[in-house]
């Protein structure tokens, strides 16, 4: 998506370590025109699957997400960090954060993913993968059929597709994905 891949070289920041920052439009302050094109290439990539939910997680994958929600005439549910007072028949699992160096707890309320659902999982980044297996585990434990996963940014060098792949993903598809960003300069896979 030539756009974004545009937008990442303009205002996009690479970090030491791996890390690619784009909070100047996608994870802090947004882009609303940016996450309505994103949304309408999802629907053209997942066209020939039948979607009846979105899932995502908190924060950063609620705005393509719900943009892609509204364009579908979908729900969407982002599962969430925390377990609120409020939640109390939920389904969890452990996931490893990348950039925040840390394990937390994944979790869906049972009411909001069923086995009746056929899940479309869309996200700002794919990295290691991590967050990817927690939805593809959170959807086995209520046998839920997870149908897609959609990533604005992969980050190619981190293997996280393979990951994904393993735990039995079928369709996978990224708007851009960055090669290497060895010596802080972003390379896009041609």
């Amino acid at each position: 998506m030539k756009i974004l891949e545009q937008r990442i070289l303009e205002d996009g920041k690479c970090l030491d370590g791996g890390i690619l920052k784009v909070d100047k439009f996608i994870n802090h302050q947004m882009d609303p025109y940016l996450m309505k094109q994103t949304a309408i290439e999802f629907i053209r990539l997942f066209a020939t699957e039948d979607i009846n939910k979105i899932i995502t997680v908190e924060a950063s994958g609620i705005a393509p997400a719900v943009m892609l929600g509204y364009l579908m005439e979908l729900p969407v549910v982002f599962a969430k960090k925390q377990v609120p007072s409020t939640m109390n028949d939920v389904i969890h699992t452990q996931v490893v954060s990348f950039t925040k160096h840390n394990e937390y707890s994944m979790v869906i309320s049972k009411e909001y993913l069923t086995s009746q659902d056929r899940v479309l999982f869309i996200d700002d980044f794919l990295a290691y993968g991590y967050t990817g297996k927690g939805i593809v585990d959170l959807c086995q434990q209520v046998g839920a059929e997870i149908v897609g996963m959609g990533f604005i940014i992969e980050k190619a060098f981190q293997h996280g597709r393979k990951l994904l792949t393993e735990c039995g993903v079928k369709h996978i598809e990224s708007l851009a994905i960055i090669e290497s960003l060895d010596n802080c300069e972003i390379k896009f896979r041609a």
